[in-house]
């Protein structure tokens, strides 16, 4: 018993140890929170990140067409300096699990939920142009 129980304890411990393959897919709104393989979740991910991208530049746009020509070029500036942040944190992310099979998915969850959130951040700062528009204003 005393040679299985150090075996037991190891077992439990594994089996109950939640995957941290990126703490953005830890978060509870992650779309691939449930996937368990790398693979898996590679695939999940990189299609979860091609749909977030598709939203936000669905938004951008539409936001871009109800704004002034000034307002247009600031936000114009804003997403070239919110890509470099996005990009250049995401690679922090990526650069804590060094060299490891976590640092792939890492990078891509953290794209999209950065994606994701910039997107409600979008919305959040131009929900006036978005409703004046939408309302005939």
């Amino acid at each position: 018993m005393r040679k299985l129980l150090p075996f037991l304890l190891l077992s439990f411990l594994l089996a109950t140890t939640p995957r941290s393959f990126s703490q953005h897919m830890n978060l509870p709104d992650s779309p691939c929170a449930n996937v368990v393989s790398t693979s898996d979740s590679v695939e999940c991910l990189s299609k979860a990140r091609v749909s977030s991208d598709a939203k936000l530049d669905s938004l951008y746009r539409e936001i871009q067409s109800k704004l002034e020509a000034d307002e247009a070029k600031s936000l114009l500036a804003t997403e070239k300096l919110w890509i470099q942040y996005r990009d250049a944190n995401c690679e922090a992310e990526r650069n804590l699990y060094g060299i490891g099979t976590a640092a792939g998915p890492a990078y891509i969850a953290c794209l999209e939920a950065m994606t994701r959130e910039r997107t409600r951040e979008l919305r959040i700062t131009y929900a006036v142009r978005l409703k004046k528009q939408a309302s005939g204003d």
